[in-house]
């Protein structure tokens, strides 16, 4: 369970208190002990089995694919995916591969709703860049119209292993993995995945490597 639930459970269960010491209207008094068990629901984090096959890549996130394809950028083609996470998923992040943390910078913006294209570029998001030996790959945490808070515990210079915990969004928004054209992709729009032990695609042992950004 990530700490945050119970700092809001605390304080909910504190509310119920003082209500029930105010002898105020049951239905009052257990409005935040249900909230409290909600927020308890909300932060769990569950135990996740790591893919440890070479190349793989996992999801970051809990959630639906719903984005999968390739564009074009200043850098060449890259793959990729988008993953929303609405309200009832597991919202502890991990990274999608091990490496050497390149970038990890938080970009102030906009909290446009995370299912509209430009949010990828506009919304409020952290950036986080890996070398992952032969390759490097990024994921964005992107802010949305409930989620406007980003927890990312990285910073340059750290060691991450693939499927690592390594922040959260809190009430729901959206993840990209930006990653070589080069990779084989393992899942379609419309796919569910799992933080940490869902593939999302295969990268071959040794490609040029090139920074996502």
């Amino acid at each position: 369970m990530v700490r945050d639930g119970f700092f809001y459970a605390l304080g909910l269960g504190a509310v119920a208190a003082i209500l029930w010491y105010l002898k105020m209207p049951s239905v009052l008094v257990g409005l935040p002990i249900v909230l409290a068990a909600f927020f308890l629901w909300f932060f769990r984090d569950p135990p996740r089995t790591i893919p440890q096959g070479p190349g793989e890549i996992v999801s970051p996130a809990d959630g639906v694919v719903t984005e999968a394809e390739w564009i074009e950028t200043t850098n060449g083609s890259r793959l990729r995916l988008s993953i929303f996470l609405n309200v009832f998923d597991v919202h502890v992040n991990r990274s999608p591969a091990g490496g050497i943390v390149k970038l990890a910078e938080l970009r102030k913006g906009q909290f446009l709703n995370a299912m509209k294209a430009e949010s990828a570029l506009n919304n409020e998001q952290t950036l986080i860049v890996i070398d992952a030996g032969g390759y490097d790959v990024s994921f964005k945490q992107i802010a949305g119209l409930l989620a406007r808070r980003i927890v990312c515990n990285l910073k340059a210079g750290d060691r991450v292993e693939r499927g690592q915990r390594m922040g959260l969004i809190k009430f729901g928004s959206r993840v990209d993995v930006l990653l070589p054209a080069e990779a084989n992709l393992k899942v379609k729009t419309g796919t569910r995945v799992r933080g940490g032990s869902s593939v999302l695609a295969v990268l071959p042992e040794a490609i040029p490597k090139a920074v996502v950004a």
